[in-house]
């Protein structure tokens, strides 16, 4: 993992999100890239110079946020890009290469009862990037559990467990599956890949209406640090991904939400 790309919002936990990601960059010898995106504006009246005001404003922005935060000899470098956030990630992406995006839950602006705001959740509704969800004000720590739940165990993308593979490596965490079987299930679903029997501590099995009822019920026996799921193009969890806000009684979590692109 070499690039993390910390897209950053306006709000009070930007700076706590951008150190989370530093810290977590560190670990694995990463750069950081802190990313902004600006609307492009067409020409009013007089005001010629619009949008290089609003790329400089964009890099002011972004510098103070850099200025509270503590780099810890990580390089972390600025990006401003011009167009919306998505568009603009996949090109930096097809530029530089993008491994994991570390961003928060929401911004100050969305109601409480939201888990994902729409710039969080369009993030994951639209990039097959690995996502890593950092709740509010929480402090980076060396993950020691990590619960990963799925409905199938069918892995179609070749590399979609590399940050979890990274994860086991670096933090030596402990990697606990949670087969979840919901209604409708498939006899293939069943069947595990490879890939994850070969990073797994302990293997487990629930029957229940969808993933997260699932993840519920076994949360606090394996009390984990970390969550990963997988986004699919059926299931529970793909069904919260097809909209850019997710509500907290559909899904929250209180810990860091590693999100991994099993698209099937």
């Amino acid at each position: 993992m070499n690039h993390i790309l910390v897209p950053i919002g306006s709000n009070e936990n930007a700076s706590n999100t951008l150190q989370y990601a530093i810290d977590f960059a560190k670990e694995l010898s990463a750069e950081v890239f802190v990313f902004r995106a600006y609307k492009v504006l067409s020409k009013a009246g007089t005001l010629i110079n619009v949008n290089d005001i609003l790329e400089r404003e964009t890099n002011l922005y972004l510098k103070s946020i850099i200025s509270n935060v503590d780099t810890k000899g990580v390089s972390v470098k600025m990006i401003s890009a011009k167009g919306g956030t998505i568009e603009s990630i996949h090109s930096v992406k097809s530029k530089l290469g993008v491994d994991l995006i570390v961003v928060g839950p929401r911004s100050n602006s969305i109601k409480e009862e939201v888990f994902l705001g729409s710039t969080s959740g369009s993030i994951v509704k639209q990039t097959d990037i690995p996502v890593l969800i950092v709740p509010e004000n929480y402090k980076f720590n060396p993950f020691k559990v990590v619960l990963t739940a799925f409905k199938s165990g069918k892995l179609d993308q070749p590399g979609v467990l590399t940050p979890l593979q990274l994860i086991k490596k670096f933090f030596n965490s402990k990697i606990n599956l949670l087969l979840v079987k919901t209604p409708n299930y498939k006899t293939e679903d069943l069947t595990v890949d490879d890939s994850l029997t070969a990073i797994q501590n302990t293997f487990n099995t629930s029957e229940n209406v969808t993933t997260f009822q699932g993840v519920l019920e076994h949360f606090q026996s394996n009390n984990p640090d970390l969550l990963c799921v997988f986004r699919r193009k059926r299931g529970f969890f793909q069904k919260l991904w097809e909209k850019n806000t997710v509500l907290k009684s559909e899904f929250h979590c209180s810990i860091p939400l590693l999100i991994l692109s099993g698209r099937q």
